[in-house]
């Protein structure tokens, strides 16, 4: 394979006239730096911009303004079989009449190299793929994750600089989407090249990615690792969407160097993390359902929601006007509580992420 390039994105802007004639911004001023050999997820709800700003980078669509620029090169007025990039689609785009050899083989074709050259090439990526015995099966003969690798094989073949994923397992059952990340993974990672994979699936975004950006109305929200994405959210927003999220209110008591302490309903937490926030102000907090600690004598609630899933036993308990969410872990051997008890819980302090 190549060596990999880094991407950056100028101000990238799209602008969509409609048939009234509006102009709708479905991409706004985006700037991002991809490193070398990074795996990077466009995550957000359906008409974010994540899709509009993957086909910007494969040169489908125009750019309204703005930049991209792939290794030094800015490849905005290029057309898309000149930017060295590959795509992976959600459909697998795959020639029903051909079989996987062929399939794989045919860009390699239409750039006439030699047969020999041709035959190692994809005969080195059915190896990497473990598709070494489907390579005269069409894909009607095949499975959706079968064809969906194929797709893949394909895209690799070329040996792009960059590879693009536009949502490729959104048509496969939830089984075979977990192997298939799994898998799209272990290529990208032996392979080492630079990736961007669209998508809205949360756990597809978190398992996969090396950097995750958050997108809402066209905007990036935040950028970060899938760790930080979901300890430290940029806002409600991506607290919400990347899991689930109670918003804790609180006041700020106090400040420190590297801790804030916070006043809630009484009980006072030193949260670990600077704040810009001034003293006495009203201010939210994220906590995860899973870093609500039961059985303190912090908080007095009501069960008002009772689901035992096995590995956990997930809770919604009623305090004062708020509905808080918990997920109890290794719930084996604990006590259970039913819609209706009271329930004394408390915070770890550790875990509040102050917005």
């Amino acid at each position: 394979m190549k060596e990999a390039k880094g991407i950056l994105l100028k101000n990238l802007t799209k602008t969509f006239v409609t048939s009234k004639n509006t102009q709708v911004e479905a991409v706004k001023q985006v700037n991002l730096t991809i490193r070398p050999g990074e795996f990077v997820t466009l995550l957000g709800p359906s008409g974010c911009g994540k899709t509009t700003i993957l086909r910007m980078v494969a040169g489908f669509e125009t750019l309204t303004e703005g930049e991209v620029v792939i290794g030094n090169e800015d490849v905005s007025p290029l057309t898309p079989d000149k930017r060295d990039i590959s795509m992976v689609f959600q459909n697998y785009a795959l020639f029903p009449h051909m079989n996987v050899y062929n399939n794989i083989a045919y860009g390699l074709k239409l750039q006439k190299l030699p047969k020999k050259e041709i035959d190692e090439r994809v005969n080195r990526i059915l190896t990497m793929m473990k598709m070494e015995d489907f390579a005269s099966r069409v894909p009607s003969q095949m499975s959706g994750g079968q064809q969906q690798r194929v797709s893949l094989a394909r895209a690799l073949v070329m040996e792009p600089a960059v590879l693009l994923f536009d949502e490729p397992l959104s048509n496969l059952d939830a089984k075979l989407r977990l192997h298939m990340r799994d898998e799209i993974r272990r290529i990208q990672q032996e392979v080492g090249i630079t990736s961007i994979y669209v998508t809205h699936d949360q756990s597809e975004a978190m398992g996969l990615s090396d950097k995750v950006v958050i997108m809402k109305d066209g905007m990036i929200q935040q950028v970060g690792s899938p760790h930080e994405i979901y300890q430290m959210p940029a806002n409600a927003f991506v607290a919400g969407f990347i899991g689930r999220a109670n918003i804790i209110p609180g006041v700020i008591e106090s400040k420190e160097e590297e801790a804030t302490v916070v006043e809630v309903k009484g009980v006072k937490y030193r949260v670990p993390r600077a704040t810009e926030h001034e003293i006495g102000e009203t201010i939210e907090m994220v906590l995860r359902p899973e870093s609500v600690t039961l059985g303190v004598e912090e908080f007095e609630t009501q069960v008002s929601k009772s689901i035992f899933m096995g590995e956990t036993h997930e809770y919604e308990v009623k305090w004062g006007d708020t509905i808080l969410q918990i997920c109890e872990s290794n719930p084996f051997g604990k006590p259970s509580y039913d819609v209706g008890d009271k329930l004394m819980l408390g915070f770890d302090e550790k875990a509040l992420h102050i917005l």
